[in-house]
C-alpha cells in the first residue's frame, strides 16, 4: 500500500478528484431503489452480502405488500422470509426487518428518526446502513458510508492506510467536503464497480490514474510479468542448445 501524506495534501487531491470522477460517473447516485426513509433502510438491510440489483429485483412486491413499519413489525415470519429469499441470509434478514420495524413503531411512532445515534440503536441497523439512510433519503450528514468498493479505493488513493471501515471513514471525513460525503461514496463505489476491480484493475483506461499513486505500480508489475512470460530463461535455453548438439552429433556419426 502507498504512503498516506498529510490530511492538507490528501484534501488537494480529494479536490482535484470530485470533478474528474463526477465527469466520468455522471449517474453516481445510489444504486437501492427507494422512495422513502423506510424503503431504504429495509433495502440497506437485504443488501449484505447481495448485489444492489437483486434487491431492487425483490423490493416492489416487498413494498407492495408491506406499506409502513406497523405491517413489516406485524409481518408473518414465514411469508416475509418467502418474499426476501431470494437476497440470502433470509432468515436473519426477515428477523432484522421486523425487530428493526418493531423498534420504529416502539419508539418513533412508526417513522425512521434522522440522527446516526437513535438509527444505530435499531436493530440490524450499522453506521454503514445508517449513513447510507441519513445521507440517501434524509439529507443529513453524519458520516460517510465505506463499503468494500469505497475501503478498497481509499487505500489504492492512499486516501486511508486502514482496514477497519470505522477508521476509514474517519479519514475520509477529514478531507472530503461534508457536502459531498454521500457523494463521494457513490462516486468510488461506481468507479469500484467499472474500473478499479478488486483483483484486474483497469489502470491503463483510469480517470484517477495521474491522482493515484497505486497505478503506475501497478502497471510497472504487469509489464514485469509480461517481460517474464516472454523472455525465455536460461535453463531453457541451454537446454535446447543441448539437445540440438546431441541431435547434430547423431547426425555427423
Amino acid at each position: 500500500m502507498p504512503s498516506v501524506e498529510s490530511f492538507k495534501k490528501r484534501r488537494e487531491r480529494v479536490a482535484a478528484m470530485l470533478p474528474v470522477l463526477k465527469a466520468e460517473h455522471p449517474d453516481a447516485r445510489c444504486s437501492l431503489d427507494f422512495d422513502t426513509p423506510l424503503q431504504l433502510l429495509v433495502a440497506t438491510i437485504l443488501s449484505a452480502q447481495c448485489t444492489d440489483a437483486r434487491v431492487n429485483l425483490t423490493t416492489p412486491a416487498l413494498f407492495d405488500r408491506y406499506r409502513d413499519a406497523r405491517a413489516f413489525a406485524e409481518s408473518d415470519p414465514a411469508e416475509l422470509e418467502s418474499m426476501v429469499k431470494r437476497c440470502g441470509f433470509f432468515r436473519q434478514k426477515a428477523k432484522s426487518i421486523r425487530s428493526m420495524a418493531a423498534d420504529l413503531v416502539e419508539h418513533y411512532d412508526g417513522e425512521v428518526p434522522d440522527t446516526m445515534e437513535a438509527l444505530t440503536k435499531l436493530a440490524g441497523v450499522g453506521r454503514k446502513t445508517a449513513n447510507v439512510v441519513l445521507g440517501d433519503a434524509i439529507g443529513v450528514f453524519y458520516g460517510i458510508a465505506v463499503d468494500t468498493h469505497v475501503g478498497r479505493l481509499s487505500r489504492r488513493l492512499a486516501l486511508s492506510k486502514h482496514d477497519d471501515a470505522v477508521k476509514v471513514e474517519a479519514d475520509l471525513m477529514k478531507i472530503v467536503p461534508r457536502e459531498e460525503w454521500a457523494m463521494f461514496s457513490h462516486l468510488l463505489i461506481h468507479h469500484g464497480r467499472r474500473i478499479c476491480d478488486s483483483r484486474s484493475p483497469k489502470c491503463d483506461i483510469c480517470v484517477l490514474f495521474d491522482h493515484c499513486p497505486s497505478g503506475p505500480k501497478v502497471i510497472a508489475q504487469r509489464e514485469k510479468a509480461t517481460s517474464r512470460k516472454t523472455k525465455p530463461s536460461s535453463k531453457r535455453a541451454t537446454s535446447s542448445t543441448s539437445k540440438r548438439r546431441r541431435t547434430s552429433s547423431a547426425v555427423t556419426k
